[in-house]
């Protein structure tokens, strides 16, 4: 498949350069070795490879889901193909230290290069990115001996990384997680307990699976503030590196979802005795971080894997988009409203208004998506690296802000553009021979992936929005405010007109979450949460569009005219959305609370 029916190179080359300005961040020391040619040029890499090596097999993958024959699990050849070569050129550890042989990327640039691969192949490229986000937990929180043993390997390609947090009967309720952890007298942990969800939990693609568990060491107290963390190899592994006996880890079963279906995902038994390391049963694991701070330690792991879903789900969108684009442009059916000539040719669809408005709509929610996904890692930089110590900590603590949108929203809008290319492709869009049913598919799970819509909601309004007195509310609201500020002054009477309409939902935001919290009863406040979520989402994104449109602003060709259509359509067509749910928010009506489950 062309690159180009993967993800616009001239929309990262303006959301990169353009808007975000990249080059800047090679000021600082961590980032002096590159310039603008060696972020083009990995991205360029990024593409070739994402095109040779992850687009071919996205269909066969979702034919040929992974099997499981009781001993072994078989994935199909090109899978283990494609994250040799994603290993080969580097790309795991694009961004991590050079002591570790990492490349020092910047996170934006690595963010924007990975979107490569999930546009081309979501599935198999979860295997490298849940590696990656084990590799960066362990180089933060584990010590440095455990970091020399596990993670070279990880960015070599030669091992694979997951996290095993849910459980059967706790799902998303880690409060619930029953897994036990027992003490050895070597230092060492033994695991006894199950895990449900674990994507990558067995396959051959490597020599050894590092399992980040969460479980609960004996005595310690309940609830979420009991869990430790423990890396728990599928073969363990000696002070020395090498690879020793097969660990009590033990794959009990495959899940089949409906997309994703060429990434593995599995139920795993730890301590059921199969195999006996050191002749006794129970996974040996190993504490990383401080006990009973295992849920701490796992949101590093957490927060990233919740953006990289974001960053998927926009990725699944966009080629949606595209491949809409690509068919709308070429397919021929029906003639103007106002042609009279029954003889007359059939024209190309995007000659209808409706066809119009549904490609409009896709191109506001992915381009959108995308740049929000960027916008993130683009902080994630800031906190790391920014020059002024307040610099970084504002960074960090929007980025805090912005994380369960990040996560949510793509996941609710680019699903919808995904939609909207099965609508485009009429009658061929619901068959697997053009692919966007499958797209569909793939990113449905989104919604579902590292903390439902719901869980996302909880924490955006009862905790991110609220914490320190309101003050992330606040920093969010003067990150807006800025860019409301900027576009009034522009000169440009549509620019004043966008940024009037963005200042009216953030205000109404602002207002309606300060009512919803007035009883100060969480159970009242939260009751419609999923509605400040879903509000919030649009105002954040709709600043990022007049963001970019302030990029654009006087900029002439083709490329910068969709970008003002594509803005203009979510300023004035999206954001007025939010204005019944932040109602509905300030209202605090308490239907959900007060319905009768029995009368469901």
């Amino acid at each position: 498949m062309s690159p180009d029916l993967l993800l616009s190179r001239r929309d990262l080359a303006f959301l990169l350069h353009e808007w975000l300005d990249v080059a800047e961040l090679t000021t600082r020391e961590r980032y002096a070795e590159h310039d603008r040619e060696s972020f083009d040029a990995v991205l360029a890499l990024s593409a070739e490879l994402a095109a040779e090596h992850f687009a071919p097999h996205n269909a066969l993958s979702d034919a040929n889901e992974p099997q499981f024959d009781g001993e072994t699990v078989t994935i199909i050849p090109e899978v283990a193909k494609a994250v040799r070569a994603f290993a080969d050129a580097g790309l795991v550890s694009a961004a991590m230290d050079a002591e570790v042989g990492g490349g020092q990327l910047p996170h934006v640039v690595q963010q924007a290069c990975f979107a490569w691969f999930q546009a081309a192949n979501v599935s198999t490229s979860g295997y490298p990115m849940l590696t990656m986000a084990n590799a960066n937990l362990l180089l933060a929180h584990a010590s440095p001996e455990q970091v020399a043993r596990f993670v070279p390997p990880m960015v070599e390609g030669r091992w694979f990384g997951t996290m095993c947090l849910s459980e059967p009967q706790a799902g998303s309720s880690l409060a619930d997680v029953a897994t036990r952890a027992v003490r050895q007298d070597d230092g060492t942990f033994r695991l006894f307990g199950n895990k449900m969800w674990i994507s990558g939990g067995e396959h051959e693609l490597g020599d050894n699976i590092v399992h980040l568990v969460l479980a609960r060491v004996e005595g310690a107290p309940p609830g979420v503030k009991g869990l430790s963390l423990f890396a728990t190899p599928k073969f363990v592994v000696g002070p020395d590196g090498v690879l020793g006996e097969r660990n009590d880890v033990t794959l009990a079963g495959l899940n089949h979802k409906m997309g994703f279906r060429g990434t593995v995902n599995t139920v795993l038994n730890f301590g059921e005795g199969a195999h006996l390391p050191g002749g006794a049963p129970g996974a040996v694991g190993e504490l990383v971080g401080e006990e009973s701070r295992g849920l701490a330690v796992m949101f590093h792991m957490m927060n990233e894997a919740r953006i990289g879903v974001g960053a998927g789900a926009a990725a699944l969108g966009y080629t949606g988009y595209l491949r809409a684009l690509d068919y709308a442009r070429e397919r021929v059916q029906g003639r103007p409203l106002d042609g009279k000539d029954p003889a007359a040719p059939p024209v190309p669809i995007t000659a209808h208004a409706d066809v119009r408005r549904m490609l409009l709509a896709s191109k506001s929610y992915v381009e959108g998506g995308l740049a929000l996904v960027l916008k993130a890692a683009r902080l994630l930089d800031d906190q790391h690296t920014h020059p002024d110590q307040d610099g970084r900590e504002r960074a960090g603590r929007l980025l805090d802000v912005l994380t369960p949108i990040v996560k949510s929203w793509p996941s609710q809008w680019c699903l919808a553009a995904n939609d909207l290319a099965i609508q485009v492709h009429g009658g061929y869009g619901y068959t697997r021979e053009y692919g966007v049913e499958q797209l569909y598919r793939d990113n449905r799970l989104n919604p579902i992936h590292e903390g439902t819509h719901g869980i996302q909601a909880l924490d955006l309004l009862g905790r991110k929005l609220v914490m320190d007195g309101g003050s992330g509310l606040l920093l969010l609201k003067d990150a807006i405010d800025d860019t409301i500020g900027r576009a009034g002054d522009a000169g440009d009477r549509q620019l004043q007109e966008h940024a009037f309409r963005l200042a009216g939902g953030l205000e109404s935001l602002v207002r309606s979450v300060g009512q919803a919290w007035q009883s100060g009863d969480p159970q009242v406040a939260l009751a419609n949460a999923t509605y400040a979520l879903e509000a919030a989402g649009h105002v954040v994104v709709a600043w990022i569009w007049l963001d970019q449109l302030l990029a654009a602003h006087g900029k002439q060709g083709a490329f910068y005219d969709g970008k003002r259509a594509a803005g203009r359509y979510f300023l004035t067509h999206e954001l007025p959305k939010v204005g019944p749910l932040l109602d509905l928010l300030a209202g605090g009506d308490q239907l959900f609370n007060e319905v009768d489950p029995a009368s469901l």
